[in-house]
């Protein structure tokens, strides 16, 4: 399993130079892969804008959106474009996890409608695989493709459907930010979904959990919890909130023996000693093995 680290792009207040430090120092710390999440109602910053921060301070790690919430989106050609750009930016660094979102504020802004989101979903994701493929033209001819395989696709999903979906639209799967054993009943999901599908390889798991180490760390990593989940929500991811070393370790090897191909550690400030402090904790050797590219 490779181990990621989150940016805080969702954590209120944040600038495009605590961005870049933590991009760098996560890159230079061994972390396979650097993520941002997504809210629309929130003060946060854009997941893609700042990957793209991101990429300019980095080389080698990969860029992962946590994911990129595209059912609220009105036009799927202009985030294609988007996307497009990120992952040739990066060369090709990019993997978009893509949601459909979950948070009603975010939809009652847009004007559109939750009873809809799935068939919107599954709308959208066909028309991003069409520009990506270079199937766009116009008057000066040609979008141009990708190539092919980018950017590799996970979809989120905490229901049934929404994993089948990842196992059958996309490359893999993105669990919720809490539950072991939601992430042992999703795997077998997709897994056998996959395989009914005859699709080769097999399909890419991605687990996420909260994490704030040192001084304070449980009133630090609540209070941003409840704000961010608010009290509906907030109580499932509670139990899984990463505030010491023993539990740390012990859910991340939980999470690696359940089987996820990968887990991203999303910060609950925006303290930049969290990243080191998180280093240590996993040790140099834990890393440096995944950090190997799969």
């Amino acid at each position: 399993m490779r181990i990621g680290i989150g940016l805080p792009s969702a954590i209120p207040g944040a600038t495009p130079e605590t961005i870049g430090i933590w991009a760098e120092h996560g890159e230079r710390a061994g972390f396979a892969t650097l993520g941002a999440t997504d809210r629309l109602v929130y003060d946060s910053l854009d997941p893609l804008v700042t990957l793209a921060v991101a990429a300019a301070h980095t080389s080698t790690t990969e860029l992962v959106s946590t994911v990129l919430n595209i059912g609220y989106r009105g036009n799927p050609f202009v985030v294609a474009g988007q996307i497009a750009s990120l992952d040739r930016l990066s060369g090709g660094r990019f993997t978009a996890g893509l949601g459909m979102g979950a948070w009603p504020d975010d939809y009652a802004v847009s004007e559109m409608a939750m009873t809809t989101r799935g068939a919107r979903f599954e709308s959208a994701l066909a028309q991003l695989q069409r520009a990506w493929r270079g199937e766009l033209a116009g008057a000066a001819g040609p979008v141009p493709a990708l190539p092919p395989g980018r950017p590799q696709v996970l979809l989120a999903g905490m229901v049934p459907a929404g994993i089948v979906r990842a196992a059958t639209l996309a490359d893999g799967w993105v669990a919720p930010a809490f539950s072991v054993d939601l992430l042992r009943t999703g795997l077998d999901i997709v897994n056998t979904e996959w395989a009914r599908s005859a699709r080769p390889g097999r399909p890419r798991v991605l687990a996420v959990r909260y994490f704030q180490l040192g001084a304070d760390a449980v009133g630090t990593a609540e209070s941003y919890a409840q704000n961010y989940y608010g009290p509906e929500l907030y109580p499932q991811v509670r139990p899984d909130l990463l505030t010491d070393v023993a539990h740390l370790c012990d859910e991340t090897d939980r999470i690696a023996d359940a089987g996820a191909d990968d887990l991203i550690l999303l910060p609950c400030s925006d303290d930049p000693d969290q990243i080191p402090l998180l280093a240590e904790v996993l040790g140099s050797e834990r890393l440096g093995l995944h950090a190997v590219a799969r």
